[in-house]
């Protein structure tokens, strides 16, 4: 039987890769990729050429599932990528690990690049103890999640777009209160990488007179 085999890409800076995951991504006979433009662009970085790279993200992982399973069956080494961090962290990856382990296929992963502990660390904000709670719900069940943390005593992180970090800002504002301790996390390892750390409403009014862009870690300081 083959081995699935989840190697983490980086998540900005395209020296944050281990020689191992180099290694593997030459051994593939497989590529499963989030978005095979970004892999494409990875690969030829790393000058490795001749690769099949197939899809698997959130518009058709429920339909490939089954046929995924049977592909890395049949090959000894099969790769799994997303877009940028490690596989199945809040990303469509996590089904063909589960699918995998169900079948009772070898999955292996390589330790390597997450967006959240960089900016969990570099906040300032303990870490010891943290919640992950991955993207805030866009409608249903927001409102639910905000309280559930505001007396939450550890670190709590989520990743959000630059398109909602305003809203979120303002809830955070409205629920938890104005003078929560939040930072945000902009642009990890990349050459605009920023942290702003301050107050919900001082950091909220900094993005609305500064607009950001990028991939987004917003943490909040436990009580």
């Amino acid at each position: 039987m083959g081995v699935l085999y989840v190697v983490p890409t980086p998540v900005g800076n395209l020296e944050d890769i281990t020689l191992r995951a180099i290694r593997l991504l030459k051994e593939a006979e497989i590529i499963y990729s989030e978005d095979t433009r970004v892999t494409k662009k990875l690969l030829s970085h790393l000058e490795i050429t001749g690769k099949q790279i197939i899809p698997f993200h959130a518009h058709n992982e429920h339909k490939q599932l089954e046929r995924s399973v049977q592909t890395v069956r049949e090959n000894e080494c099969t790769v799994l990528v997303s877009d940028a961090g490690t596989p199945a962290i809040s990303d469509p990856g996590f089904l063909l690990v589960r699918a995998c382990v169900e079948a009772g296929l070898e999955v292996t992963c390589l330790p390597g690049p997450t967006a959240f502990v960089p900016a969990l660390v570099a906040s300032g904000f303990p870490c010891d103890r943290f919640l992950y709670e991955g993207f805030l719900p866009h409608k249903k069940g927001r409102q639910t999640k905000w309280l559930s943390i505001l007396e939450e005593e550890r670190t709590v992180v989520f990743y959000e777009s630059p398109h909602r970090i305003i809203k979120a800002l303002e809830e955070c504002v409205s629920i938890l209160g104005a003078d929560r301790q939040v930072c945000v996390a902009r642009e990890i390892s990349k050459f605009f990488e920023e942290f702003k750390r301050g107050t919900a409403q001082e950091v909220l009014d900094y993005y609305k007179a500064n607009p950001p862009k990028g991939e987004i870690v917003l943490l909040i300081k436990g009580i």
